[in-house]
């Protein structure tokens, strides 16, 4: 990993208030960005809670390819967002 990403990481790391969160995701993220993480975040939880693949395409109009990588993730033994999902 590049040291900008490290970087962005431990500044994400530290930065432990709610409010001061949303701040840094408001001012480094666009909105269609900050769409696309909610986005990708609810396909997880819903492919956590057991429903179809193809009922979340459906759902929220988007392509099985997106749904499939996040699948993959859950399956990963020892995911880190397969922990996150559960909490």
């Amino acid at each position: 990993m590049d040291p900008t990403t490290r970087e962005l990481i431990e500044i994400f790391a530290r930065t432990t208030d709610h409010r001061e969160m949303e701040e840094l995701f408001q001012e480094i993220f666009t909105p269609s960005e900050i769409s696309t993480l909610t986005l990708r975040w609810q396909l997880l939880k819903d492919l956590y809670a057991g429903k179809p693949q193809r009922k979340i395409a459906a759902e929220h109009k988007i392509s099985l390819c997106k749904i499939t990588r996040g699948s993959k993730i859950l399956k990963t033994r020892g995911s880190y967002l397969k922990k996150c999902s559960t909490g």
